[in-house]
């Protein structure tokens, strides 16, 4: 009888099952490549680069490039307000925005809220003081480049009626480019006697990423040419933007989020808007600050503000910033 040599027989049972798995692999690939010549170009198991949304629960809707998260947007009933994250970095991938960071951890990425309104806090603190509530958003049209979202909120402290409603609509758009946008507005209606007190926290924000703040080593630049929170905080601009080079890439990788402010003035109190800019990451535009009384808005009256948000890969001249302002504004 012929010895039976077990180490032998292991070494050549695995040759022939590695042949196996390569001759059974490439005939995947071979079988995959078939199935995706059948499918059309925007979707399938050949999908090209196109818009697409989903809501989940009416609390949470999700916008991608590809199978790439672009952005969230985040409404569930628990939180202080609805917000945006991630923001992702048409380069990168890598969030443009914090969702939370020192030294002011109650930041959320990209918001819309204001302190000191009829005596309640709707930017930080517990919810007790005062919670912005969606009430349910809504997806509305998605092409390939573009896709619509509506969210209606009320702004109310538990257990009292709301003071205000805030009629929210978004829509993110493509660019060739690879950079994207959102237009953003707010339609603010007064559902009693409103008073909007001096404060520093208040409006849209963005809260961006550390690695492109100043305080990160990026940099912060508005439409005028100026830089830093020295040079930039209560100055009026058309446009904000913190941008730098990503953390764990190559030196020549640059993106920057920016904020357009729209034209159109909802109060005369917000006319010359001031932005209130911080080297560690945050810029919002608005007035609050530099109120030498308090703004009263009447039961009935409404405030809409209009922003566009820009995702960015190089440089603000690079993306053209000051022509999406242009552009936005017409």
């Amino acid at each position: 009888m012929q010895n039976f040599d077990r180490r032998d027989f292991l070494k050549k049972t695995t040759a022939l099952t590695g042949i196996a798995l390569l001759g059974n692999f490439a005939q995947a690939q071979d079988d995959a490549k078939a199935r995706a010549s059948k499918f059309t170009p925007v979707g399938g198991e050949a999908p090209v680069e196109h818009l697409t949304g989903y809501v989940v629960d009416e609390r949470q809707a999700w916008f991608r490039r590809g199978n790439t998260a672009l952005t969230s947007y985040r409404a569930h009933t628990t939180q202080k307000y609805p917000y945006f994250y991630p923001v992702a970095g048409p380069k990168t991938g890598l969030s443009l925005t914090s969702e939370t960071g020192l030294p002011w951890p109650h930041h959320r990425s990209l918001f819309f809220g204001c302190d000191k309104v009829n005596g309640g806090n709707y930017w930080q603190s517990t919810i007790g003081t005062g919670q912005i509530v969606s009430q349910g958003i809504k997806l509305g049209n998605v092409d390939e480049t573009s896709g619509e979202l509506t969210d209606l909120c009320l702004w109310s402290k538990p257990g009292e009626e709301p003071i205000i409603q805030d009629t929210r609509k978004f829509k993110i758009q493509l660019l060739d480019n690879g950079n994207y946008y959102i237009d953003c507005s707010f339609l603010l209606n007064m559902l009693t006697d409103v008073t909007f007190e001096q404060t520093n926290h208040a409006w849209f924000a963005v809260r961006c990423a550390q690695d492109i703040c100043v305080n990160g080593g990026g940099t912060l630049l508005n439409s005028e040419g100026q830089t830093t929170e020295k040079d930039t905080l209560g100055k009026p601009a058309r446009w904000c933007t913190f941008f730098g080079k990503r953390a764990g890439f190559t030196p020549e990788t640059i993106e920057g989020i920016a904020m357009l402010l729209h034209k159109d003035v909802p109060h005369p109190a917000f006319k010359d808007c001031p932005w209130f800019t911080r080297d560690y990451g945050n810029y919002s535009p608005m007035p609050h600050l530099w109120f030498k009384e308090p703004v009263r808005v009447g039961k009935g009256e409404s405030l809409e503000f209009k922003y566009r948000v820009v995702a960015y890969a190089g440089t603000p001249q690079e993306a053209d910033i000051d022509g999406l302002w242009e552009d936005f504004v017409k």
